[in-house]
């Protein structure tokens, strides 16, 4: 496989842990804003144990989810005590706090970041994803996970029927906050170098998006999310020149036909986000629409096993 690839694959594979860390807060009500600071936590943990102690790739990797689980842990007492749109103030300040903090640390590099001296291949992160996409799916079929829907569908109604609410979203927010310290050990080691300026705003930002356009009522949405919006600016790559192209060639014109830049991505993505929130705000994919299609498919099954 060409580096192309490997690196595309890379991305794609860190952005599904980071959409399923943002998810799991989500599900259970929590809008999180707060994203970056918890992945840059997890690419400093593992690049500082990494570089400085020689730590192994086999333990920095879960050093680093259980320092940012054990922060997010305990940033959630203070956090989930505020609600809508306060709570996503705080978590993005929560971030914003830690990118002041590594930015001005001299042991952590400050603005020049650190090196990473142990790399891993595109396979690792792939597997992570993978294995933590089968990880929320099973959890989300289990009780707790359905209690994770009811706080998040009515917390109110979930809270007289006599379960721990703030329990949950402080479970939820724990795991979420471990599986963004996973997505950025793994960047470290797979791009070997970190700095700040990678962990900023506009990070936490594109992951939150990744979930609510693609859908936070099942587990399917924050895949396909993050997965058509780590794609789309290689498609486009090579689709608006084409297009391009066509246009001048109708039009009689000469024109540019490089590939778009890094602005062609906040221009489809914004659009995209506007239709999508008159059309479709619910997400890309529904509950509803995950459960027509198993429906279906079982009906189709079951149409066939009986004989004629």
């Amino acid at each position: 496989m060409s580096g192309y690839w490997t690196g595309i694959l890379t991305v794609l594979s860190i952005n599904i842990v980071m959409a399923y860390a943002i998810f799991l807060p989500v599900a259970s009500g929590q809008l999180n804003l707060g994203g970056a600071g918890f992945q840059a936590l997890g690419a400093y943990c593992a690049a500082f144990l990494s570089a400085s102690f020689g730590v192994p790739v086999i333990l920095t990797v879960p050093l680093a989810m259980l320092l940012t689980g054990t922060i997010g842990f305990l940033m959630s007492f203070p956090l989930l005590r505020t609600k809508g749109v306060y709570l996503v103030l705080a978590t993005f300040a929560f971030a914003e706090v830690v990118a002041g903090s590594i930015l001005n640390s001299d042991f952590l590099g400050g603005a020049m970041g650190l090196s990473v001296p142990d790399y891993v291949d595109y396979h690792v992160p792939v597997i992570a994803a993978v294995l933590v996409t089968l990880g929320v799916f099973y959890l989300m079929l289990t009780r707790f996970g359905l209690t994770m829907r009811a706080v998040h569908d009515d917390d109110t109604v979930t809270d007289l029927l006599g379960v721990n609410v703030r329990g949950v979203q402080v479970a939820s927010f724990t795991l979420g906050g471990a599986l963004a310290g996973l997505a950025g050990a793994l960047y470290a080691h797979s791009f070997s170098y970190v700095e700040i300026q990678s962990f900023n705003a506009a990070l936490s930002i594109y992951v939150l998006l990744y979930v609510l356009l693609g859908g936070t009522q099942t587990a399917w949405g924050p895949l396909a999310g993050a997965t058509f919006f780590t794609m789309l600016p290689e498609l486009l790559r090579n689709l608006l020149p084409a297009l391009k192209a066509q246009f001048g060639a109708l039009a009689g014109l000469d024109v540019d036909l490089s590939p778009p830049d890094e602005s062609w991505r906040f221009v489809i993505l914004g659009v995209f986000t506007v239709l999508m929130m008159m059309f479709r705000p619910e997400g890309l994919i529904t509950r509803t629409m995950t459960e027509r299609l198993f429906q279906r498919r079982r009906s189709s099954a079951t149409t066939k096993e009986v004989p004629a």
